[in-house]
């Protein structure tokens, strides 16, 4: 195993970009012992016209930027990425529809499962020293079980060691318990060796969700409020903070008749705790309530769960904008690992916790 001289400074190409989750992380990561280390943006591809808007604004800081490729990834000439310039690192958030436990759980059967091999087209394309992979917790699941087991598989054979992990964001300071399952893979011919990052150094960060919804400035974009129907209004009201539709002492009128009793309906958040996982789409009762006053939250307080600057500004309409924030990656979560690998890179030793599933070399 050889390692060739490696850089300090790594392009970033991204695909499945969403409006930048992971791309705002990498470019936040910074280590204050090794400056000089760093991640940049080269290229991305998304095939939402708003979220690449989105990306190409905050991330590249130049909403015209030919660098945000906007298009269905099924039908792009990678030749287009190619021409953006090469890459030292490739991230892909691969859509998880599919994989996620709320559904059908159809995996490689549905529309969006088989989308990850565009990433492994990717990896043997552009050979990029490492890369980082998302994806739901409901991939680990036994149904998906043969799902994971070939996408892990399909990673290894285009030349990388691969450290997969199940990340419980809120451990780490984000005040949301957001659980994905990030995949880091070093291209192996590199003697290298990544170390998931142990979160015993936020163990005594504040989450809540009440400290995490506090002071947002004025002049901050998305507090435009949902319009609510009274019966909704009246429903909130009477479900205590942490309770959902379900749990809470309703009269018949205001009872939510299903037979499906999800747990998230007109679920009202805990002050003192983590939110729960915010998403990026439904219908009523969806859209994640205050603790305190009988509403849902705005997109800059649902963004504020995602540890999205207040400085963001997402494009597209307000439905839009919601979508973008749900299916992102918690920027705080992303620059996290994003350190971790910069500093296996810059050979700077950090505190690490055994990988959740067995690493795959």
């Amino acid at each position: 195993m050889t390692t060739p001289n490696l850089p300090t400074t790594f392009r970033l190409g991204e695909l499945f970009s969403g409006p930048g989750g992971i791309g705002t992380g990498a470019k936040l990561a910074s280590l204050p012992n090794h400056p000089e280390y760093k991640i940049i943006h080269q290229w991305s591809n998304d095939y939402d016209a708003d979220t690449c808007r989105t990306y190409a604004r905050n991330v590249v800081e130049n909403i015209d930027s030919p660098s945000v490729i906007h298009g269905d990834i099924k039908t792009l000439d990678f030749n287009l990425l190619a021409e953006q310039g090469n890459i030292d690192a490739l991230a892909f958030g691969f859509p998880c529809n599919d994989f996620s436990s709320v559904g059908e759980r159809l995996g490689f059967d549905g529309k969006f499962g088989p989308l990850y091999t565009y990433g492994i087209k990717a990896l043997k394309q552009f050979r990029p020293y490492f890369f980082l992979a998302e994806n739901v917790g409901g991939l680990t699941t036994k149904k998906q079980e043969v799902a994971f087991t070939q996408i892990l598989k399909d990673m290894r054979e285009a030349g990388y060691k691969l450290v997969p992990h199940l990340y419980k964001f809120e451990q780490y300071g984000v005040p949301q318990a957001r659980h994905r399952i990030i995949i880091v893979g070093i291209r192996d011919d590199l003697d290298i060796t990544y170390k998931v990052p142990s979160p015993a150094p936020y163990a005594e960060a504040d989450v809540s969700a009440k400290t995490a919804l506090s002071k947002i400035p004025a002049w901050a974009t998305h507090q435009e409020l949902t319009r609510q129907s009274q019966n909704v209004i009246d429903r909130l009201t009477l479900i205590k903070p942490g309770q959902n539709a379900f749990t809470a002492d309703l009269p018949e009128h205001l009872q939510i008749k299903t037979s499906t009793k999800i747990s998230q309906i007109y679920r009202r958040l805990h002050p003192d705790k983590p939110s729960y996982t915010v998403t990026g789409s439904g219908g009523g009762g969806t859209h994640v309530y205050h603790y305190k006053e009988p509403r849902a939250l705005t997109n800059r307080e649902r963004a504020r769960l995602q540890t999205f600057p207040d400085t963001f500004v997402f494009e597209g309409s307000k439905e839009s904008v919601r979508k973008q924030i749900g299916m992102a990656v918690p920027v705080n979560g992303a620059r996290i690992i994003f350190e971790a690998i910069l500093k296996t890179f810059a050979g700077e030793d950090y505190e690490s916790v055994p990988s959740s599933m067995d690493p795959i070399d």
